[in-house]
């Protein structure tokens, strides 16, 4: 199927993670240009050797999006130098594990301006041109836990649910300039992050990781985590053309693991 981006300029934030980086290769394999963006310079670089190594082409911003605006910003580097966004994909990290009472209000605040302010601040940046042009694809990694919300991640629960908000909210208004705003939900797919967590979990309850794996396995019907490349592969069809009638929504990419309807 040919998902008619060939020649489209797509902006993937988070690119140097293991999600982020399939998701930049993906767009790259059905002919996107890519600017991607990452805090980690060394993991961002080898996004973009992979994508020219499999003939594509990526230009990479060292960047905390934290900074949307000042002499940090990397917002008006990236539109000079691409001429305009056409897909952003807003692909954030996750804050720390945490329970969702007792936080103090200077870790929200600073988790708020990094996964919410930040996503905000820099779609309103590539919009107008979206609008100019009459296309625009804007899709925003979320978690499970904006479905069912996840024991001990308090944070990312509260702060991504504000954002499926939004996107629905967004849906509407841009519907008319022929772009869409979607979210899309991982389960249990294999990265650092889901490592991270799961080592996390084991530490806490006292457990062998392995223990803790194997009790997440056996919660996904398909019995294994799934691969960043088959959740990328969901966000490049959003991303098409051929996706034009499919906006506000929440896709996800689970494998059967959200029990919830």
């Amino acid at each position: 199927m040919d998902l008619g981006i060939k020649g489209s300029t797509a902006l993937v934030l988070g690119a140097g993670g293991g999600l982020g980086g399939a998701i930049a290769r993906a767009l790259a394999r059905e002919g996107a240009t890519l600017a991607i963006a990452d805090v980690d310079g060394a993991a961002l670089e080898a996004t973009a050797a992979a994508i020219a190594a499999a003939g594509g082409s990526a230009q990479a911003f060292v960047w905390d999006i934290v900074h949307t605006s000042g002499p940090e910003s990397r917002l008006d580097d990236i539109l000079a130098a691409t001429g305009g966004i056409d897909i952003l994909v807003n692909n954030t990290g996750g804050p720390p594990p945490s329970p969702i009472s007792g936080v103090a209000v200077a870790d929200w605040r600073k988790q708020f301006e990094a996964m919410v302010l930040s996503v905000i601040a820099i779609t309103d940046a590539v919009l107008p041109g979206m609008r100019e042009r009459r296309f625009g694809r804007i899709i925003t990694s979320a978690s499970s836990g904006v479905i069912a919300p996840i024991p001990n991640l308090g944070l990312s629960n509260a702060l991504r649910s504000t954002l499926v908000g939004w996107s629905k909210t967004l849906a509407r208004e841009v519907a008319p300039d022929n772009i869409t705003s979607n979210i899309i939900v991982p389960g249990r797919i294999a990265t650092a992050r889901i490592k991270a967590l799961d080592a996390a979990k084991a530490k806490r309850e006292n457990r062998a990781v392995e223990d803790v794996r194997a009790e997440s396995l056996a919660a996904i019907p398909m019995g294994r985590y799934g691969d960043p490349e088959e959740y990328a592969d969901a966000v490049a069809f959003l991303a098409s053309r051929r996706a034009s009638y499919i906006t506000g929504s929440i896709v996800r990419v689970d494998g059967g693991y959200i029990a919830n309807v």
